[in-house]
């Protein structure tokens, strides 16, 4: 919203006269120039319009902007801004008051009891949009982008409005103070410039990321802007010329065209100085043509004249008409070499094109023709996307983190095997593209094809690519997906997945670890909830927890976000309160025989994969060693070596955490163990000890080296995986056996805590 100064109650009366008469003039002036754009409502509707201009001139009295203007001036400019896209009048009527209910003390019901209950749900969701604010914590900064994109989502309009508001912010951001510059010029250029382009308006787009330049790097901006004008000046008559020749052409082919000059924008210009590291004097297309026809037809007509009288730059084509882009824009591009080695780029597109071009999803309200831009053709898939992605995703800075990889513009496009065509953001996967088909195709993605050939999942897609994807019924979703996907539908999928996943095996780690503390009750095991007493039992036990669901509450003990053994406790005492009857010999034997294995609660670990159990990176912990498990609080069941100097921190600081882990007889995977080998410097050292690893049956997981060559000796250090202490021995004794290597042992804990 805009800045102001804190509001006051004054009445027009309390005014002094002269600061009255201006305010009502300012504020007539205003409104007229919003009555010249609006002849295309009815007359009911512009009455109705004429009536919210006067309820938001009176709610709004005594407010006034920085530059000293009566406060109502940025309402009237944000509702000319939506006029200019002809939005209908509810939107017009909302522009108008949507500052009232955050500013004014307006309420929803007042909205809805004068102006309906639309213009009512669109302020609201305007008014829930909290400001961006990079400065406070990041949770809140997603929050409030959370909120905006999915009042987005469900009706368009509120971010037209919004973007309506926020140009005309940084149309006079020049009155704020400086030091709020930053900002508000970041998260323009962050969050609202990317929305408008993603949206289809590339006018807002481009002017906002101007206008963000601009009061971002003032400097840069007032350089580029003036080298331009020079530019400008010296081949504003070569430009005129080539115009008028290409005109001439198409229409003495018969077309009836329209050539249009244009110039990049400052922002594009300097973005393009400084990822490609150019001086100004390299950038060689600063200008452009838009030829305007009337046919699709006549845009592959137009593009052949003009290959003709110019030539073409090779590689610079793309047919956008054919295969849009994912914000619905269509144009034929190419990149001609005119007089004096000039490139200019030109646009060919039709009328209809060129609207939807400039206004996106706004065409929808601005031009009803028959077989238009349609708000459901233009962006309705990403809109939909993000009500998808917010069902699977609560938490608003994963939220954040999902959406802003799918504002990025660019795009690949590639094809099924089918021949449909699906657009991804560039850098996209065969993964990406598998949950773009369907989220049970992700998610049963084992292998991929691109052009006939296997790839690997990670593989990032090129325009043109043949994908096929291959399934299995068993297959499930990797964790490490997520350290290449791009689009937010396939992290949010993964996630989801992953999260669930963690649930369930934290809910059997919780039962398990209840268990072992009730059998240190003295109590065999966890009642049944078949009957109504044993049902009782657990409703009182969930309302002593604060859990909704009994598998809720074994999640919780099992990530440690409580303690076995308090609800261990209170358990015996409500089943005690039943007339069940603790076991004495139990009781004694579980409460004073230590590290016997006679619980049968005790946590099995066999090294299958489980969200809920984490090898401590500390102390590395491989089977064979004697071992503990720490609950962490949220991150759960933690496995240290039992002589780990920081599981005995963490045992003098919260011994109640502590619980009996035991490794299983038969392990179903390697485990990663430390090592560190001195050698003496010499050729061929690396690639002996490398063999020898490889004859002990021991993966190289990881190999760190100082500079250590002007040493006699130096220090490797090696993360191998091991089934256990006795293969690990087993492969140090090889290791010490060979050539050059003087010593080698395993990275003791007290060593690396």
């Amino acid at each position: 919203m805009s800045a102001l100064t804190p509001p006051t109650t004054a009445s027009a009366d309390a005014l002094p006269p002269d600061v009255a008469v201006e305010a009502a003039r300012i504020s007539a002036a205003s409104f007229a120039a919003l009555e010249s754009k609006i002849a295309y409502l009815g007359d009911e509707d512009r009455q109705l319009l004429g009536s919210a201009y006067r309820f938001a001139d009176r709610v709004h009295l005594g407010q006034m902007r920085k530059n000293g203007e009566p406060y109502i001036t940025h309402p009237i400019a944000v509702a000319s801004q939506c006029a200019d896209w002809k939005l209908d009048t509810p939107a017009l009527i909302a522009a108008l008051l949507h500052d009232a209910m955050e500013d004014c003390d307006v309420t929803k019901s007042d909205l809805a009891e004068q102006f309906g209950s639309t213009v009512s749900e669109l302020v609201d969701g305007l008014t829930k949009l909290d400001k961006l604010q990079f400065d406070n914590r990041e949770e809140n900064q997603a929050e409030s982008f959370r909120k905006m994109l999915l009042a987005m989502a469900r009706d368009v309009r509120v971010i037209l409005i919004k973007l309506a508001d926020r140009t005309h912010n940084m149309r006079t951001l020049g009155d704020m103070p400086r030091r709020k510059w930053e900002r508000i010029s970041t998260e323009t250029l962050e969050v609202y410039a990317p929305i408008a382009h993603r949206l289809g308006l590339n006018q807002t787009y481009r002017e906002l990321q101007d206008l963000a330049f601009r009061h971002l790097m003032p400097w840069r901006y007032s350089v580029l802007s003036k080298a331009i004008q020079r530019a400008h000046q010296r081949r504003r008559d070569l430009i005129q010329n080539v115009q008028r020749e290409l005109e001439t052409a198409l229409v003495g082919a018969g077309l009836t065209a329209s050539v249009i000059a244009r110039e990049k924008t400052l922002y594009s210009i300097y973005r393009k100085m400084d990822e490609k590291r150019l001086s100004f004097a390299q950038v060689n297309d600063l200008y452009g043509l838009r030829v305007i026809v009337s046919s699709v037809a006549s845009c592959y007509f137009a593009l052949g004249l003009l290959h003709q009288i110019y030539k073409p730059v090779p590689g610079r084509f793309k047919d956008y008409i054919a295969i849009p882009k994912i914000n619905g824009y269509q144009a034929l591009h190419t990149t001609l070499i005119g007089p004096a080695h000039v490139n200019m780029e030109v646009q060919i597109r039709t009328e209809q094109m060129d609207i939807v071009a400039e206004s996106g999803v706004a065409a929808h309200w601005l031009y009803k023709v028959s077989g238009g831009a349609s708000k459901d053709d233009l962006g309705s898939q990403w809109l939909q996307s993000l009500l998808d992605i917010q069902q699977e995703t609560r938490d608003p800075t994963e939220f954040l983190d999902n959406v802003k990889g799918d504002l990025i513009p660019d795009a690949v496009y590639v094809f099924t095997p089918k021949g449909q065509i699906m657009a991804l953001p560039n850098g996209a996967t065969v993964v990406d593209f598998a949950y773009a088909i369907h989220s049970s195709v992700g998610d049963h993605t084992v292998a991929a094809k691109v052009n006939g050939e296997q790839v690997p999942l990670r593989s990032e897609l090129s325009n043109g690519d043949v994908v096929e994807i291959v399934t299995a019924p068993v297959s499930s979703p990797n964790p490490a997906w997520l350290g290449f996907v791009r689009t937010g539908r396939a992290r949010s999928k993964i996630r989801h997945y992953l999260k669930t996943l963690a649930q369930n095996e934290s809910a059997g780690l919780g039962e398990k670890m209840l268990a072992q503390a009730l059998r240190s009750e003295g109590l065999a095991q966890l009642p049944a909830d078949d009957d109504a007493q044993s049902q009782d039992i657990w409703e009182k036990l969930l309302r002593f927890t604060g859990n909704r669901t009994r598998e809720e509450l074994m999640a919780d003990i099992g990530l440690g976000k409580r303690v076995a053994s308090i609800v261990a406790n209170r358990l015996a005492s409500l089943l005690q309160a039943q007339g069940v009857k603790p076991d004495a010999l139990m009781l004694t034997r579980e409460r004073f025989t230590e590290h016997e294995k006679l619980s049968q609660g005790a946590v099995v670990l066999d090294g299958s994969d489980n969200a809920a159990i984490k090898y401590a990176t500390c102390c590395r912990p491989i089977p064979g060693d004697p071992v503990v498990g720490y609950l962490g609080r949220g991150e759960g069941l933690v496995v240290h070596t039992a002589d780990c100097t920081v599981a005995r921190r963490l045992r003098h600081k919260d011994a109640e955490r502590f619980i009996t882990v035991e490794w299983s007889d038969e392990s179903t995977r390697t485990f990663p163990v430390g090592v560190a080998v001195t050698v003496s410097n010499g050729k061929g050292v690396l690639a002996r000890l490398a063999a020898a690893l490889t004859n002990a049956d021991a993966d190289i997981v990881h190999m760190g080296m100082a500079d250590e060559s002007a040493r006699d000796a130096a220090e490797m250090r090696f993360i191998l995986g091991v089934r256990n202490t006795a293969h690990l021995d087993a492969v140090l004794r090889l290791v010490r056996r060979t050539p050059s290597v003087l010593r080698a042992a395993r990275i003791k804990p007290a060593a690396s805590a």
